[in-house]
């Protein structure tokens, strides 16, 4: 991945029902393409979902802006229908599946950080 400094990354989880895990699974295998046009149309890039034992799902994406993505699918008619039908499948949610999703808080990127060290590394040789 390149990074630039304006691509934000965003990863979230939900927990699936286990009873409805091989329905969620199918739900997405693929996705209907006008969701898919609509996710790119938000401006969302490398998404990806990945479900563990138990139904815990972990998803991840990039913007430039996220706000703005979230607007323009709680503006959609395409994706405000979708997460209709996917919020029955999910344990504890209260709205939105693609709002109500608990953020995870990034501590670790590889490409940050060995480009603040060759930064470092940079202004330390020309001292």
């Amino acid at each position: 991945m390149t990074s630039t400094a304006a691509t934000t990354r965003v990863c979230f989880e939900l927990h699936v029902k286990p009873e409805l895990l091989d329905e969620y699974v199918a739900r997405h295998s693929p996705v209907r393409a006008e969701m898919l046009a609509e996710i790119a149309a938000s401006g969302r890039r490398n998404y990806s979902l990945f479900l563990a034992e138990g139904g815990r799902l972990i998803g991840y994406y990039e913007t430039d802006d996220d706000a703005a993505a979230q607007a323009y699918l709680a503006d959609s008619e395409i994706a405000s229908r979708w997460e209709a039908e996917m919020a029955p499948y999910f344990v504890g949610l209260a709205g939105r599946p693609d709002q109500a999703a608990t953020a995870l808080t990034e501590i670790f990127n590889l490409h940050d950080q060995l480009t603040d060290a060759a930064a470092s590394g940079a202004e330390s040789d020309a001292s």
